[in-house]
């Protein structure tokens, strides 16, 4: 099996596996999103979606939070960890989305990275979920899974993986394909324990259990 027939089959299983695979992070709008998933480092999404509450509850425009003191957003999303680092960088986002955007989010990637704060998984996310245009986010699931399922080879760098992927998987399943990679690294090819193997969809065809698959 090739790489690019293995990827058709993990993208066809998994839809089965996982129908309705979607962001886990709450939003009602691409701004929201940025600064959900800026949050999202190092955090869990649940503990994000409640925090930005009360962030919306305070500042519910681009505007308001652009003209927040960084102080004032740094003590709402503390909880999310690092929060000195994330305050700044979504008052400095939401500044350029109000200055120079007219308080919407830009719908090319690269516009996306260059936002404060926006690196590529960032970018690629809101170009999926929000505009739904092709896209591969390379978090720490979807770089685990390419890796023990063979679609790719002892690939760690997040950008390497991405470009990897592209080339063995169809634009169009990018996006929703690391929606089920992240459900099924949650639930059943985990990190933290030993992987579910005996109730895994992928059992058969995936490399931890010694297939080898040619490029």
């Amino acid at each position: 099996m090739t790489k690019q027939e293995l990827a058709l089959e993990v993208i066809e299983r998994l839809k089965k596996e996982y129908p309705d695979a979607d962001c886990t992070l709450d939003y009602d709008n691409a701004w929201k999103l940025l600064v959900s998933v800026r949050l999202a480092a190092q955090c869990t999404d649940a503990r994000v979606n409640v925090v930005v509450q009360d962030l919306y509850a305070k500042y519910p425009t681009v505007e308001a939070l652009a003209n927040a003191d960084v102080a004032d957003i740094e003590a709402i999303v503390r909880p999310c960890g690092l929060g000195k680092s994330k305050a700044r960088d979504i008052s400095a986002c939401m500044k350029v989305l109000h200055e120079q955007y007219h308080d919407n989010v830009p719908d090319d990637f690269d516009a996306l990275l260059k936002l404060p704060g926006v690196g590529r998984k960032s970018a690629n996310l809101i170009m999926g979920d929000v505009f739904g245009k092709p896209a591969i986010v390379t978090d720490t699931h979807c770089i685990r899974l390419s890796n023990r399922i063979g679609l790719v080879d002892g690939i760690k760098d997040p950008k390497k993986v991405e470009m990897a992927l592209w080339k063995i998987i169809p634009p169009e399943e990018g996006n929703e394909l690391c929606h089920r990679l992240v459900n099924h690294g949650r639930d059943v090819c985990t990190a933290r324990t030993k992987p579910y193997c005996d109730k895994c969809c992928l059992n058969d065809i995936c490399a931890k259990n010694g297939l080898e698959h040619s490029k």
